[in-house]
């Protein structure tokens, strides 16, 4: 029989494992409430971006079908008539048509505005005319970039990315079998519960398979944050520029290829600066003596091998390059491995830099392929299977919140959260942690620290806070 020291002593590591998971279930709880709406809204618009490039086309111009002849007129005649149809307007980008019985697309900018022209390779007739990034897909993509709100948009988006990372790890400890569970038990749902209990068995079993898949999305979505994605990661993963031996560069970056809040320039090439047209640099592509315009450029795109959709962005200022290009990350193919983007003079035709997906950093090539999948661009699984994670993920979301109600008693005029438990356990590890995510994800850090604080500073200090937060 064992003595009540014993017992004491092994009943211990029990208490201690209790309130650790305590502590864990109240953390995933406070995660959840700032989270689980960002959580829908992304899933949401993530949906509504994906289904809209399968159907219409992120430009649009899917729906527009032409009749293939046996020529297609020069890009120049094509071109006049794109500008032709907005006065005063200048051709400022060109899209290859996406099959044979596609439209050609020419971006016409005038002023502040900038318009998308559908052209009928073939005839040279215009289609179509919309507005640039005025259509559901650029609606979307604002709410799910910034929520219209601009650098603060961003900043919350990243601290709920941010969180829901804290959300996937403590949701994974409290999936964990214990107290004699059999892990096929937390794999599968127990369909033969009810009421909360089957939401939970759904609940946690489906969080727990598309943890990993969730843990992708919030990765590559942060690296295009304001903070740790722009100025720490992608700063430190971007293409140097001064890998263009002799070749002089101009004062505005690949950013500036943009236009909107959809992103165009792939993610390691935004922040390197464009190279500079006037120079003798550079190695030979438009023969010398031959016309350097739109026509020349596309047959020059494709002795390089660019077959299908490939865009051409024209020259911008007296120091501006021709910039030819094709990337899955613009839907122009499926495969991120075979990015490239060439630079050529505006006057000499000789190419001043070539990027290809090899000459990325280790960060790049890793964006490179995660925006892809991210966007659903890789083909038909990629897109099956996001769309399927999106539908999971508002799910879980959902669940979480029925949870939260089954487990409120009726009338209650308070958060009923997960009790705190009276000893914190390991609270310096907790705040080791805070620290680190604090030099990881600066922005994400801070907040965790601040809510940490803010629990054990002000809420357990002031009754009226603390009942209504228990």
């Amino acid at each position: 029989m064992l003595s009540t020291s014993a017992r004491v002593a092994e009943s211990e590591p029990s208490r201690l494992a209790g309130r650790f998971y305590a502590a864990v279930w109240r953390w995933h709880f406070y995660a959840g409430l700032y989270v689980i709406p960002f959580l829908i809204m992304l899933a949401v618009t993530g949906l509504i971006m994906l289904w809209i490039s399968v159907i219409d086309g992120r430009e649009g111009e899917k729906g527009i079908r032409v009749v293939p002849g046996a020529a297609m007129t020069t890009l120049a005649v094509q071109a006049d008539a794109a500008r032709a149809s907005v006065p005063g307007g200048e051709v400022r980008q060109y899209l290859s048509p996406l099959g044979p019985d596609r439209v050609a697309l020419f971006r016409v900018d005038r002023g502040d505005d900038a318009y998308m022209v559908a052209v009928d390779p073939y005839t040279g007739q215009v289609l179509d005319q919309w507005s640039r990034r005025a259509g559901w897909y650029d609606f979307a993509t604002g709410i799910h970039g910034t929520l219209l709100l601009g650098d603060t948009g961003d900043r919350l988006i990243e601290i709920a990315a941010g969180f829901a990372l804290v959300l996937v790890v403590t949701g994974l400890y409290l999936w964990w079998p214990r107290e004699g569970e059999r892990l096929v038990g937390v794999v599968l749902p127990d369909l033969r519960r009810g009421g909360r209990s089957l939401w939970k068995s759904l609940h946690r079993t489906i969080g727990f398979w598309i943890a990993p898949i969730l843990v992708v999305f919030l990765l590559s979505g942060l690296a295009w944050a304001g903070i740790w994605g722009e100025r720490l990661v992608q700063a430190w993963s971007t293409f140097p520029a001064a890998k263009w031996d002799d070749v002089p560069v101009s004062d505005v970056t690949h950013a500036s290829l943009n236009h909107g809040a959809t992103k165009e320039v792939p993610w390691a090439l935004e922040q390197t600066p464009l190279p500079a047209s006037g120079s003798p640099a550079g190695v030979t592509g438009i023969p010398a003596g031959a016309a350097i315009d739109l026509d020349a450029m596309a047959a020059f795109a494709r002795s390089l091998g660019m077959e299908g959709r490939f865009q051409v962005a024209l020259p911008k200022g007296e120091t501006g390059v021709w910039t030819i290009s094709q990337d899955s990350m613009s839907n122009d193919t499926t495969d991120p491995t075979a990015d490239r983007t060439v630079h050529v003079d505006r006057y000499t035709g000789k190419i001043l830099a070539d990027v290809r997906y090899a000459d990325y950093s280790l960060g790049g090539k890793a964006m490179a392929i995660g925006i892809a999948f991210h966007e659903g661009d890789l083909g038909w699984w990629n897109i099956a299977l996001n769309t399927l994670f999106c539908l999971t993920v508002i799910f879980v979301a959902v669940s979480g919140v029925v949870m939260w109600w089954k487990r409120r008693p009726v009338g209650a005029a308070r958060l009923v959260a997960p009790p705190r438990p009276a000893e914190l356990p390991l609270w310096k590890g907790a705040v080791l942690i805070g620290l680190f995510l604090c030099l990881a994800f600066p922005l994400v850090g801070v907040a965790l620290l601040l809510v940490l604080l803010i629990d054990v500073l002000v809420v357990q200090r002031i009754p009226a806070l603390q009942r209504a937060m228990s």
